[in-house]
């Protein structure tokens, strides 16, 4: 094939600018080298691990109880039989102690009426005679827990008897599903040291084994739904910042972003952790195999980046050179073919 003098130089001249062209943007995507030993730093997501076990549940699980137990902020009516000196209303301090005239203080944290009333005619009984005590409860304080998360009115719940899971959800406004976004499938109570999770949709789809009878100091929480974001990068069909959900796998991540374009390199799947400044790179015919330690679970501030293919990097470079030099490429081959 040969061309005319006056084209061939055209053609020439016009091959020299896109190689130009191509070499000036060719690093304008280069992909990250992967991180030696870096899948140790990854695990693969167990989306059994959400909920507690039912052993730990039934861990959990206590019975109301029947006499309130005196606690402090609690207010408290004494009527001493003849002896209005020492009667009238009192609160229970931070110590858990009341004091009274002449008499002074007196324990009643964690005593029934019955056992707090007893307390109080032993110590009278030192200063007088004949005494004769009954309590009354004014006012439930010291019976509160705290819920905490996705609920319309976090803060400290105040009860007299113990209630359940539900009736607290329902006393803080709970579940408030406005925007179809707020997925809301599990919460936590916290009691002392210890922890565990309830599955909620179990708990509202009838499952009353899991509406558990709380206890004083519990902590309620319900994870917000945007606590946490993953992103999704490069050639996907929908980049951006995702919610990250319990045990959210990579794949996850990739289906919620559209998936790969036709533009995406087979093997340049990357996800980086920049908490562990660890970079692993997968590759796409890997997937196909059944090794579910691939498929390795999200963490917050993840971020799962597909690169482009060097054919996708040519068209795009393609694209970005001015019409009248690819109109004086093409027609300079074409006028020398």
């Amino acid at each position: 094939m040969k061309f005319a003098k006056g084209a061939g130089l055209a053609v020439w001249l016009s091959l020299g600018l896109l190689v130009s062209a191509l070499s000036g943007c060719g690093s304008w995507q280069d992909e990250p080298d992967p991180t030696e030993h870096a899948r140790q730093a990854f695990e693969v997501p167990s989306k059994a691990n959400k909920i507690s076990t039912p052993a730990l549940i039934d861990a959990f699980r206590s019975e109301p109880s029947t006499d309130y137990h005196l606690g402090d902020g609690d207010q408290i009516t004494l009527e001493v039989i003849g002896r209005p000196e020492v009667s009238g209303q009192q609160v229970i301090g931070p110590d858990g102690q009341i004091t009274l005239p002449v008499a002074g203080n007196v324990l009643l944290r964690d005593l029934s009426r019955e056992q707090a009333a007893a307390a109080v005619t032993r110590t009278l009984s030192r200063y007088y005679k004949d005494v004769a005590v009954t309590l009354r409860v004014d006012k439930y304080a010291s019976n509160r827990l705290i819920i905490l998360g996705r609920v319309e009115n976090p803060g400290v719940v105040e009860f007299d008897t113990s209630p359940t899971l539900l009736e607290i959800l329902a006393k803080a406004g709970g579940l408030p599903l406005l925007r179809p976004e707020q997925v809301l499938t599990r919460c936590s109570i916290v009691r002392g040291d210890k922890i565990i999770w309830i599955d909620l949709k179990r708990l509202l789809n009838g499952d009353m084994s899991l509406n558990l009878t709380l206890q004083r100091n519990d902590v309620v929480y319900i994870p917000d739904a945007f606590d946490t974001s993953i992103f999704v990068l490069g050639a996907v069909g929908k980049p951006g910042a995702y919610r990250l959900t319990p045990q959210m796998s990579f794949l996850d991540a990739l289906g919620q972003a559209g998936g790969p374009t036709v533009d995406a390199s087979a093997a340049s799947l990357h996800i980086i952790r920049p908490s562990k400044n660890q970079n692993l790179r997968i590759d796409f015919e890997d997937l196909l195999k059944p090794d579910p330690n691939l498929n390795v679970a999200m963490q917050e501030g993840d971020i799962l980046y597909v690169a482009r293919s060097d054919i996708a990097k040519v068209g795009y470079i393609l694209q970005k050179v001015s019409p009248f030099s690819q109109i004086m490429s093409i027609s300079a081959i074409a006028s020398g073919l």
